[in-house]
C-alpha cells in the first residue's frame, strides 16, 4: 500500500472514531483499506479508532480471507486461527477484527477501496427499532441519494464474524442483480452501519450523510412520518451527472 492511502487510511480511522462524532465508543468499530490486488489493511482487534497508530493494522491476504467466505462453516477457534493464519505477516503483533472477512467481501467490489464499520448512535436508534425496516423503505431527500445511492441494502441480524460476512456477501449480490450497482450504505439491524467508497474521504462523507439522513427521519415522525420521494425522482436524481460531479468536488476539496 502507498504511503498516501495508509495516511488516508488512518485519518478515515480516527474521523470516524472522534467522540464528538458519536459514530463508536471504546473498541467499537473497524476499518481498512486496499494495499493491492492480493491483500489488504484492516484495524486489529479490540483497539479505539480515535487513537488509532499505523502498527495497530494487520495486513491481512485477501485470498485466504475470502476462502473463509466460501469454505466449511468454522467454529469460534476455528475462525480466529484461520484470521491469524491470514495475516502476511505471521509475526506482526495484533488479530484481524472478527469481521475481517466481511471488509474483504466489501473491498472485493468495483471502486472500493476503502471500508469504515461504525456504531453511531442515531443509527442503532433506529436499526434496533421495531420499525427498521419500515422506516428506511424510502429515501427522503436528494443528497441522502446523491452519497449514499439507490437506496441502502439491510442486513437482518446474524452473529458477529463469519456468519455476518456471509450473509452481507450474499446480499450484497442481490443488491447487484436488483439495482444494477454496488451498495454505498449497509445497515445492520441490532449492530450498526457499514460504509463503502473509493476514497476515505467518501467513507467520511457517506457515513456522515447517513446518520443525518437517520436523524431527519426521527424528526418526520414529530409530523405524522416520512414522505418518501418517489421512484421516478429517485432515479432521477440517482442518474443525473450534475450531482455526481458535485459530489466529487465536495469529497475532493475535503480531502485536501
Amino acid at each position: 500500500m502507498s504511503a498516501d492511502i495508509f495516511a488516508q487510511l488512518i485519518t478515515m480511522s480516527r474521523t470516524l472514531g472522534d467522540p464528538q462524532n458519536d459514530y463508536v465508543i471504546l473498541g467499537e468499530g473497524n476499518t481498512s483499506a486496499r494495499a493491492g490486488n492480493h491483500s489488504f489493511w484492516v484495524k486489529a482487534s479490540g483497539l479505539h479508532l480515535h487513537n488509532i497508530q499505523p502498527e495497530n493494522f494487520v495486513q491481512v491476504d485477501m485470498e485466504a480471507a475470502l476462502v473463509m467466505l466460501t469454505g466449511p462453516d468454522l467454529d469460534d477457534v476455528q475462525t480466529r486461527e484461520a484470521l491469524i493464519a491470514a495475516k502476511v505477516d505471521p509475526n506482526a503483533p495484533g488479530h484481524p477484527s472478527v469481521e475481517t472477512t466481511f471488509h474483504a467481501a466489501c473491498l472485493q467490489l468495483p471502486d472500493v477501496n476503502f471500508v469504515g464499520h461504525t456504531h453511531p448512535t442515531a443509527i442503532n436508534a433506529l436499526s434496533c427499532s421495531t420499525f427498521f425496516e419500515a422506516a428506511v423503505a424510502g429515501l427522503l431527500f436528494p443528497y441522502e441519494i446523491v452519497m449514499g445511492g439507490i437506496a441502502p441494502l439491510l442486513i437482518p441480524y446474524v452473529d458477529p464474524g463469519l456468519l455476518l460476512a456471509r450473509e452481507i456477501q450474499r446480499r450484497i449480490f442481490e443488491y447487484i442483480d436488483a439495482y444494477g450497482e454496488r451498495p454505498k450504505v449497509i445497515l445492520m439491524q441490532n449492530h450498526g452501519l457499514i460504509t463503502l467508497g473509493d476514497t476515505a474521504q467518501k467513507v467520511i462523507d457517506i457515513t456522515a450523510m447517513a446518520i443525518k439522513t437517520v436523524r431527519i427521519l426521527a424528526g418526520t415522525y414529530a409530523f405524522g412520518g416520512p414522505r418518501f420521494m418517489t421512484p421516478a425522482a429517485v432515479e432521477r436524481i440517482n442518474t443525473r451527472p450534475d450531482e455526481h460531479y458535485r459530489q466529487k468536488i465536495i469529497s475532493a476539496a475535503k480531502s485536501k
